[in-house]
Order: structure tokens, then C-alpha cells, then sequence
């Protein structure tokens, strides 16, 4: 039963592998197996440096790969270096994204613009080619990056993030049920908070750590580790009948 879980042999792209998130999920697609590609916007020399340190650490196949997910030349680009390279990709993990908090009253138009680019477009076109790849290969599965802001309002400057996070649960659906028919399965993960670098110091500062501990029931904020555990069963056989569906990682904030 636990081989259902493994993805021995399987291209794992994570889009954003360089990122917080990213980077953990990259670490746990290959120990459960993967050939990863760890796909950013950083330089090709470092991506491909995090890339060995990754294969030294699991003895797995690991690659770099640059990549602008909001212009559609450089995602298709992308997608033809790893096929030549691995000869397909089963797994798509769209981790790529940035939140602009900012009051909804004020917000600039710019940033507006800036988050749906990323966040949004960015996701449809990457899910645009890969899922173009895994429907001639009939086989295949997409996880996107959603959110729990992508269900529920949220203050703190946070309406174009919930607005890009709505978005993608909704193509997440739309997807998964034009990619049925190929075998192509497309879900999504939609945390709560995560402490990655960029989050840490929420963490380290008790009384704000207490804020949002207060809004999650199982009492402690959410780490990179698990993420792992819900990617690798969507990235698996385990998840074989599953698509269209979101999984909340959110200690039960959801719920309530």
C-alpha cells in the first residue's frame, strides 16, 4: 500500500521551487523518489547549485531551470528543456507567488496588476503547457498553490491576494474537469499561514504568533514540513481518483 505513495522515476516541476514553500516541497518530492526540477527566477548558476545540494541530500535527480511564469516564451521554453532532459513531466506543483498587502481603499492599481500577473496568469500558463504535455501523454498531475484566503475574506490589506487565490481555485476546478478525460488530474493545497523565511518573524514575535495561533484549533502555526505529506499524496498513485478538490493545510482554521 505505501508504494502508492512513491514517485520513483516520476519529473516532478515545481514552479517556484526556490521559493519557501517551494524549496520544502522539492525536498520531499524527491525523497519520495522524484526527478526534481526546481524552476524560478533566480540565477541559473544558484538554481542549479540548489539543485546538486538537493541530489547530494537524497541521491535523486535534480535540475535548475530559469523561468518567468508570467511570459508564456519562457514557460514554454522551460517545458521543452526539461522534456529534453527528462523526456516528460508527470508532476506540476505551481508554487510561484507574492502577496502586495495593501488597504483596499488605496490600492495601486500596479500591484493590483503585479499580483494577478504572478499569481494568477502565471498558474494558467504554466498549467496552460504542462497541462497541453500530460494531455498527449494521457497521464499526469497539476497541484497549485491556493490558500485558505481563497475562501475567505481576510483584513490586513489582503484583497488582492484573496482575489488571485479565488481565482485559482476556481481554474484549479475548471481544469481538472477539461483534463478528465486525458487522465490528467489537477488539485490544489490552500495553507493557512507558513512560517518560511519570509514569515519567520511572525513566529519570533510572541504576541503576533499568539494572534494568529488564536485562529487555528489545533494551537500552532503551520511549518513548510507539512506541505509535504498532502503534494506527495496529489503527486501520487494514492490520489489516483481525487482531482478538482482542494485540501486545506490549516490546523482546522477552515472548519470553524
Amino acid at each position: 500500500m505505501l508504494d502508492h505513495f512513491r514517485l520513483d522515476g516520476r519529473v516532478a516541476l515545481v514552479n517556484g521551487g526556490a521559493g519557501g514553500i517551494g524549496s520544502g516541497l522539492c525536498l520531499g518530492l524527491s525523497k519520495a523518489g522524484a526527478k526534481v526540477v526546481i524552476a524560478d527566477m533566480l540565477d541559473e548558476k544558484i538554481l542549479q547549485e540548489k539543485a546538486a545540494a538537493l541530489k547530494a541530500e537524497t541521491g535523486n535527480d535534480a535540475i535548475g531551470q530559469y523561468v518567468n511564469v508570467t511570459d508564456e516564451e519562457s514557460v514554454a521554453k522551460m517545458v521543452n528543456a526539461v522534456v529534453e532532459k527528462f523526456g516528460t513531466i508527470d508532476i506540476c506543483i505551481n508554487s510561484m507567488g507574492i502577496n502586495l498587502k495593501r488597504p483596499a481603499l488605496e490600492f495601486p492599481m500596479e500591484d493590483w496588476d503585479k499580483m494577478f500577473n504572478v499569481n494568477v496568469k502565471g498558474t494558467m500558463i504554466c498549467c496552460k503547457h504542462v497541462g497541453g504535455l500530460m494531455k498527449e501523454n494521457k497521464k499526469g498531475s497539476i497541484i497549485n498553490l491556493s490558500s485558505v484566503r481563497g475562501i475567505r475574506g481576510y483584513t490586513g490589506g489582503n484583497s488582492a491576494y484573496c482575489g488571485t487565490k479565488g481565482a485559482v481555485e476556481l481554474i484549479t476546478k475548471t481544469l481538472a474537469i477539461e483534463l478528465a478525460p486525458f487522465n490528467v488530474r489537477v488539485n490544489a493545497i490552500g495553507p493557512s499561514l507558513v512560517i518560511t523565511p519570509g514569515t519567520i518573524h511572525i513566529q519570533k514575535d510572541p504576541e503576533l504568533a499568539e494572534k494568529y495561533k488564536a485562529l487555528i484549533p489545533l494551537g500552532r502555526l503551520a511549518q513548510v514540513e507539512d506541505m509535504v505529506g498532502p503534494v506527495v499524496f496529489l503527486a501520487s498513485d494514492a490520489s489516483g481518483f481525487v482531482t478538482g478538490q482542494t485540501i486545506f493545510i490549516d490546523g482546522g482554521a477552515t472548519a470553524s
